[in-house]
């Protein structure tokens, strides 16, 4: 009796030995960047299919949140729409993170106004006496613009919550980094948001990733300075960075990836992962042969 008790334990061990379970799955947690979390759930979807016993949690929250999660050691890769600050990186470091940065696109950081808007391109100092601190452009008559159903032609700025990357990329690159945000501006907690506003909103002007343009917005060309020819975003103009406010995206690891991240990252960079990121709208950071 104690016998076949021991022979049926051991049989039983044997067979939980050799079944799946949601215990022996790998779990990657990747969190950032607004701008990337669509692209980063539809990632995470596809690679359930080539690798079924690893797991990617996706979430958002910007990319100011991946980076503080990145320092603190809670996830594998932290999305970013903007590099890592030196104030960041000395505090992973005191914590005992490298972090390693890995390009994985581009994007051209659009900028929105309402599909009733007459405007085609805006300058950089425009944009900046909009948006910036002390500037000088309140209403759309300012630049000789008309907006029917604009009340008082009184520009309505949307923007982005102070965490976000595509918030800090916009400061530095158009306002300048000793320049802030006028007092005012609406902050959207999302890129999706953003472009939702201004869609239902005449007077509005705002900025997000190409990739969440809607049918009910305008993009604008955008020049670097007047007189200069106005560059519509697209994938060619933000990989030739012949687009004025082009910018990487990124992603970020506790140092260099090791086993089942590694093997994601790899993944992602490859033509199969980067012809997943040119359909979210966004340019692949290599050239890539994509099926139609």
């Amino acid at each position: 009796m104690t016998k076949n008790l021991a022979l049926c334990t051991i049989a039983a061990a044997t067979l939980l030995a050799l079944t799946p379970s949601a215990n022996a799955r790998t779990m990657i947690q990747n969190k950032g960047s607004d701008t990337l979390v669509n692209v980063a759930q539809a990632w995470a979807e596809a690679y359930q299919k080539v690798k079924p016993e690893v797991a990617i949690a996706v979430t958002g929250g910007g990319t100011g949140t991946g980076i503080a999660a990145l320092i603190n050691n809670t996830v594998d890769i932290a999305n970013a729409s903007r590099e890592i600050k030196e104030k960041e990186l000395s505090a992973a470091k005191a914590n005992g993170i490298t972090p390693v940065e890995h390009i994985v696109g581009f994007d051209a950081l659009a900028i929105y106004a309402h599909k009733d808007n007459p405007l085609t391109t805006i300058t950089i100092s425009q944009l900046a006496e909009m948006y910036g601190e002390g500037g000088k452009t309140r209403k759309w008559s300012d630049i000789g613009i008309h907006i029917p159903g604009c009340k008082e032609q009184k520009i309505i700025l949307v923007s982005r919550q102070n965490n976000s990357g595509t918030y800090a990329y916009f400061r530095e690159r158009v306002l300048g980094e000793r320049r802030d945000f006028v007092l005012g501006t609406k902050d959207m907690h999302g890129s999706k948001d953003v472009v939702d506003l201004v869609a239902r909103t005449p007077c509005a002007i705002g900025y997000s990733g190409l990739a969440y343009t809607t049918p009910g917005v305008k993009l604008l060309n955008v020049a670097e300075k007047a007189g200069e020819p106005g560059i519509a975003p697209s994938m060619a103009a933000a990989i030739d960075k012949s687009y004025p406010i082009a910018r990487s995206l990124l992603m970020y690891t506790p140092g260099e990836p090791k086993g089942d991240v590694k093997t994601y990252m790899e993944w992602i960079k490859s033509d199969t992962g980067q012809c997943i990121l040119q359909n979210k709208g966004y340019a692949p950071y290599r050239p890539v042969s994509c099926r139609k």
